[in-house]
């Protein structure tokens, strides 16, 4: 389904570009106030990020689902997974998010959740966007919405983080290095950890509306590593802007991506016998998790990236554990979206069940050589409708055999062609990937 303003994740771009400037985003919200806000007692909830446009852009909300008829309850900075399970709580007729992630501060977007606490599906999305395009009308004065603040909301979901895990598992003994990426999580999970009885150390925790995610956070996890080593914890946690994912480091300062930590959450939940259905994965999922899972019998599939398409597979399939390489990790027996948190307590309770340090549960999953070279483009173009691209694709993949993959897609929240290759020899992984970049550069214009 073609849509005119929603891409994979929400709506998000450059703070003042069309889709992410004020008057926009009034409109925006009194379509959303139209579509999932109507009837007696609808209430809509709004977090946000750390984010300096975040101020700007609540307002904007608040004035057009307002108009539109609906009650806000404003949640404050809270990470995207707080709102989706507060949303829930609340018996909401929606969330909002704003935030634009793991991408840095000049750039913002919106999040929308249903009243279940799920990513909106395109259907709905589509609805919204066909009311955005019409003229908008304010509801009489007396059926105007109310505003008001969640002071609580915080203690509410730090307490549901908490009960993630049983209350048999502590964290006594163990330090670790919290990285909150100047984002969402920075007064959230330090609580979590050290109520569970973890000696925390952090970085990342003094947003000032322009730092999240600069130099630190899941995207750039140095900063984490150097702590983890000069500190000498066990291990060290790294969430994004607005904590729907996370990297981890171990006690080496090797850092531990999301193909990893699944596979440690699936060993843990199969042991338990907790494992339904089979762990799902996107294209960009690394050959080696499949292989690990493999030698457990756990059965691997692969949807389009997004967590979007991970959570639909998992309804259909009837499991409970998905995710993606970046951290986008899924435990639906836990929660309803992808939740860095929660996650980071998953694989925090399987090394205390299994009395093994995160290197030691990470070994099996043995990487294949792949490389990821991200082409910017100055406009969005098919980049597998160029028959040179085609045949340069076609002679990677023989040459690769069935032991390599090769992928080209478009980035759903920036202006990229993502150019992946993955395979047993390092060396023409590098060759193959450079050699199709320079090819996508030279016939799209980058």
């Amino acid at each position: 389904m073609k849509r005119k303003y929603f891409g994979t994740d929400g709506i998000r771009g450059r703070v003042g570009d069309p889709s992410v400037s004020p008057d926009f985003v009034v409109k925006l919200g009194w379509a959303a106030g139209r579509v999932l806000g109507q009837g007696d007692g609808s209430m809509v909830l709004i977090g946000k990020d750390t984010r300096i446009s975040g101020y700007m852009f609540e307002s904007a909300l608040e004035a057009g689902l307002v108009a539109a008829g609906a009650d806000i309850r404003l949640l404050g900075p809270m990470p995207t997974p707080g709102v989706a399970y507060l949303t829930r709580t609340f018996r909401a007729a929606a969330g909002i998010v704003i935030t634009a992630s793991h991408n840095p501060y000049d750039d913002n977007g919106i999040k929308f959740f249903s009243r279940d606490g799920d990513k909106l599906p395109d259907e709905l999305e589509q609805t919204i966007e066909e009311a955005i395009d019409q003229p908008l009308v304010t509801v009489p004065s007396a059926d105007l919405g109310k505003v008001r603040r969640v002071e609580d909301a915080a203690g509410r979901y730090i307490e549901f983080c908490k009960s993630s895990i049983p209350a048999s598992t502590s964290l006594k003994g163990l330090k670790i290095v919290l990285d909150c990426a100047n984002g969402a999580t920075y007064n959230i999970a330090p609580y979590v950890f050290e109520e569970l009885g973890a000696s925390v150390v952090t970085i990342g925790t003094r947003p000032d509306g322009f730092n999240i995610n600069r130099e630190v956070g899941s995207t750039k996890p140095g900063a984490l590593a150097e702590t983890v080593i000069a500190e000498g914890a066990e291990l060290g946690i790294a969430f994004d802007g607005d904590g729907d994912r996370l990297m981890m480091v171990d006690a080496e300062g090797s850092i531990v991506d999301g193909d990893a930590l699944i596979y440690v959450i699936a060993k843990s939940r199969l042991e338990r016998e907790a494992l339904q259905g089979n762990v799902v994965g996107t294209l960009m999922s690394n050959l080696g998790l499949e292989m690990a899972l493999r030698r457990l019998d756990v059965g691997f599939v692969r949807t389009q990236v997004g967590d979007r398409y991970i959570m639909e597979r998992l309804k259909q399939d009837g499991g409970v554990l998905g995710g993606e390489p970046s951290g986008h990790i899924i435990c639906r027996d836990r929660t309803s979206t992808g939740d860095g948190i929660i996650a980071a307590l998953q694989v925090l309770q399987a090394l205390s069940d299994a009395g093994l340090t995160l290197a030691d549960a990470t070994r099996p999953v043995e990487r294949y050589p792949q490389v990821l070279i991200n082409v910017r483009l100055e406009r969005r173009v098919d980049v597998m409708s160029r028959p040179r691209i085609q045949a340069a694709v076609r002679d990677a993949e023989t040459a690769l055999g069935d032991r390599g993959r090769i992928l080209l897609r478009h980035s759903g929240t920036e202006p990229l062609v993502r150019v992946m290759v993955e395979g047993q020899d390092a060396t023409d992984v590098q060759a193959f990937a450079e050699q199709l970049a320079g090819l996508v550069r030279d016939e799209l214009g980058a």
